[in-house]
């Protein structure tokens, strides 16, 4: 029988790359729901060409338009929209898989409404884990729903470990991602407060969405990489490493106790790890294209501050800070880095006034352990309040 896979975040960048890779199963996969926040154009065209059961817009507006052209276009697709809307589709029935690939912490309701309802989850939105911490993983335990990671870094991870998650404890002695190091890795730090929005979303090695580009640039990315991989890993802090390694073909490694090393490498499209999650444990072709050693030029690899530069990716650091401090602060992290990157994108801060917005949030606000999806969208919603406040004492 065919998988049913609803998609979270249909007109992004994961989205369309798992549209892609199912477009080449249709005998073991069809879309049930496909989900967008405003591109109504796009959406519309992935609904006529994968005929999904329901499409669902994040806002009123943009779902009412979209309900009135899958109407003229005779389309047999039911329109709804709203955060209700998104939970129905990721906890249906009918539904085995949910890709989770909306960006930023809008993305962890309809996270946890499918871990609740069991299903397999293939995450891409590591908000869910950075934001949720403990409830979301309390969730997929009590849902008995399978996590499957599709971020490059941590499905090239999971790849590298023992199916038997049981004996990842006894087994791991570090875990490392690799990093790009992105578009400044190489620049005077003195300069990067005159980047633009264009220069830090034009990463050298992945297509991605503008938000995810500019974290790569400040390696934000990477720190909100580094709180998940604790949560999926059940490692320490101190158990977690970063490297650069500038060719992206390594995606990350894993040290073991012996001191061996295994890695997953690949070329740099995301289609190898969205095919891995929705096949788990087989193997499905992805489309993209494979490495060929014969004229693989040669792998580097670079400590952070091996320029002689650390404050060029100041933020990094802050991933450590956050898992040895009180619960919730990976959460107030992640709210404040939105807010500073949307400021930036949108010209009201500096680049280098990111980690600024950051650091004086992490400063301000002291979370409460929060216990439900009320208290993580409470202390959401007072951290971005905070950040805010940064950012207009950033432009006075």
């Amino acid at each position: 029988m065919k998988q049913n896979i609803t998609i979270l975040g249909a007109t992004g960048s994961i989205g369309t790359n798992t549209l892609d890779v199912l477009s080449r199963h249709l005998d073991h996969y069809q879309v049930f729901a496909l989900t967008a926040s405003k591109q109504v154009d796009l959406i519309l065209a992935q609904c006529a060409q994968f005929k999904p059961k329901y499409a669902v817009m994040a806002e009123e507006s943009a779902g009412r338009q979209l309900a009135d052209r899958v109407k003229a276009e005779g389309l047999r697709v039911e329109v709804l929209w709203g955060p209700e809307a998104l939970d129905f589709v990721s906890s249906h029935e009918e539904v085995d898989a949910v890709m989770a690939a909306i960006v930023g912490a809008a993305g962890l309701s309809p996270c946890l409404a499918a871990a609740h309802a069991g299903k397999r989850l293939l995450l891409a939105n590591k908000e869910a884990l950075v934001v949720g911490g403990e409830v979301f993983l309390n969730a997929v335990k009590k849902g008995g729903a399978r996590l499957l990671p599709i971020d490059s870094e941590h499905s090239a991870v999971f790849q590298s470990l023992p199916e038997d998650p049981a004996t990842w404890a006894d087994r791991i002695d570090q875990i490392i991602l690799t990093a790009s190091g992105g578009p400044f890795r190489s620049r005077d730090p003195a300069t990067l407060k005159s980047v633009t929005p264009e220069e830090a979303c034009a990463h050298p090695n992945w297509v991605m969405g503008r938000k995810i580009s500019v974290d790569s640039a400040t390696m934000m990315n990477k720190a909100l990489e580094v709180i998940e991989a604790r949560y999926l890993f059940g490692v320490t802090p101190d158990q977690l490493n970063v490297v650069i390694h500038p060719q992206s073909i390594i995606h990350s490694m894993v040290k073991y106790k012996d001191t061996s090393v295994v890695a997953q490498l690949g070329t740099p499209d995301m289609r190898v790890p969205i095919a891995y999650g929705l096949s788990w444990p087989e193997r499905i072709t992805s489309g993209a294209q494979g490495l060929d050693f014969h004229h693989l030029k040669a792998m580097t690899f670079e400590a952070i501050d091996d320029h002689g530069h650390p404050e060029r990716f100041p933020g990094l650091k802050l991933a450590w800070h956050a898992l040895k401090a009180a619960s919730g602060t990976c959460a107030v992290l992640n709210a404040a880095n939105e807010i500073a990157v949307e400021a930036f994108l949108n010209k009201h801060i500096r680049f280098d006034q990111i980690h600024r917005v950051n650091t004086e949030t992490l400063s301000k606000v002291t979370p409460a352990s929060p216990q439900s999806l009320p208290d993580l969208l409470s202390l959401d919603a007072q951290s971005r309040a905070h950040a805010l406040e940064v950012v207009r004492a950033c432009r006075s």
